[in-house]
């Protein structure tokens, strides 16, 4: 009787301390654009959800020499793009699409040029969350969404 009871203090331990771990965010269709034979840089895109109020804070992946949480915005007709040094803002349950033309995941320094068909390991790192690891899908030049034609 007394190891039953040890046991199930114990069960309810464990279960207190997984209930006290962030949830993990979800990824949905991940996925990146092929890049010129010269270019350095390419974007990445993806959609977010996170069960709780979360920051997405970096990215890595084996084909850059690293990844930057990016904004693009148009001041006129000037397009303008920063980086966002403390991360990107993930309300809980409300999905936050990564898109051409928005936010966005910049892959610098670019090991090779990122070719259509071509699928690549990808880490998200959030201040919360545990690490996601995605596989990456590239898309033809100029493609406005996973597995799209480039826009005419």
């Amino acid at each position: 009787m007394r190891r039953l009871i040890l046991a199930l203090g114990l069960l309810a331990l464990v279960a207190i301390h997984a209930a006290a771990q962030p949830a993990g965010v979800r990824a949905e269709q991940p996925w990146a654009r092929a890049t010129a034979p010269r270019q350095t840089v390419g974007g990445m895109y993806v959609t977010l959800t996170s069960p709780v109020d979360d920051r997405l804070v970096g990215a890595s992946s084996p084909v850059a020499g690293h990844a930057e949480v990016h904004e693009m915005t148009m001041e006129g007709n000037v397009m303008r793009m920063r980086e966002l040094t403390g991360g990107l803002r993930l309300p809980a349950g409300k999905a936050v699409a990564l898109a051409p033309g928005g936010l966005h995941l910049m892959l610098v320094d670019l090991k090779q040029p990122l070719a259509a068909g071509q699928v690549i390991p990808v880490q998200l790192r959030f201040e919360h969350a545990p690490p996601v690891d995605l596989q990456v899908r590239v898309a033809p030049v100029g493609a406005q969404g996973p597995g799209m034609e480039h826009a005419h």
